[in-house]
């Protein structure tokens, strides 16, 4: 479908801000394109190109093409993953779509699942005990076999892999500056699922208190918004977040996707999609917000 024109998001942002002032309890359910409402967008070519001169002269344009790619060396590799981290991680967190949709949901019962690894609803205000961050956090690292559960921060490792980059071939230019991990000496990565390799446990307290939180009340005037979950990985956010408005027969789903925004027809008028960018929507229920307050 075409995004919606001005007067429909209106419409849509004021039966969404009914619905919201309506709710007792509300699951944010957060994808890819939240964070690129806020500036870390994986699929902006022009950011790439300027911060990653030395990858473009290889092909490559954009950073979700880096996920899973291999065929770079160590000092290469890390060179590009020390500096995505560095901005998506530990850079001023602080945004204004983070900081408007904290204030949407301001006094209620609110829990927040997410498939992005970069902390931004903690980094903005939100519960961090109310948050599971399903995909892992860039925040840390981990051992690759994996020799053991345990993971560690990453800023360290980052911090010192960034102090030895060349600043032509964007490598690590001293090998001894290239993360190891801090058991066997083998390779690491972030702790984000990636593959088989991923360590869970850190997760496994967010997961249980997700689902004691879901189970623990009535949730007769629940609240799901999905804001960004497209289907690169639907079983993450998109799909729990309908399954749980199919099960509970009065919860409402808000679905903010600019290109994916159906809901599931058997949810009737309990589902509202809203084809627009997450930014402009969350303004304009913001917006709708004040008007009614």
């Amino acid at each position: 479908m075409k995004p919606m024109t001005a007067e429909e998001l209106k419409q849509a942002a004021i039966q969404a801000a009914r619905w919201i002032r309506d709710a007792e309890r509300v699951v944010i359910g957060a994808g890819a394109g939240l964070s690129a409402a806020a500036g870390l967008d994986y699929g902006d070519q022009e950011d790439f190109a300027a911060r990653f001169p030395a990858l473009v002269k290889r092909g490559l344009k954009a950073a979700y093409e880096m996920i899973g790619y291999s065929d770079l060396s160590e000092a290469a590799f890390w060179g590009y993953w020390a500096a995505h981290v560095a901005q998506m991680r530990f850079a001023d967190g602080r945004s204004a779509v983070y900081e408007t949709l904290r204030c949407l949901v301001a006094g209620k019962d609110c829990f927040v699942l997410t498939s992005n690894v970069d902390a931004m609803f903690a980094r903005n205000g939100f519960d961090p005990h109310r948050i599971w961050s399903v995909q892992g956090d860039y925040a840390f690292m981990q051992c690759l076999r994996p020799c053991t559960t345990e993971v560690w921060p990453s800023a360290p490792a980052i911090r010192r892999a960034l102090d030895a980059m060349d600043p032509e071939t964007q490598e690590v230019a001293d090998p001894d500056r290239i993360p190891r991990c801090i058991r066997c000496g083998g390779k690491v990565f972030l702790n984000v699922r990636g593959g088989r390799w991923f360590v869970e446990e850190p997760y496994h307290a967010q997961m249980e208190r997700w689902r004691h939180w879901i189970g623990e009340k009535s949730n007769e005037r629940l609240l799901l918004i999905d804001i960004g979950s497209g289907f690169n990985t639907p079983g993450v956010i998109r799909w729990p977040m309908e399954q749980i408005a199919g099960r509970v027969p009065t919860a409402r789903l808000v679905r903010i996707n600019l290109h994916d925004a159906g809901v599931p027809r058997d949810l009737g008028d309990r589902g509202l999609p809203v084809w627009s960018g997450a930014r402009e929507t969350i303004e304009a229920i913001g917006s709708a917000l004040q008007r009614t307050a």
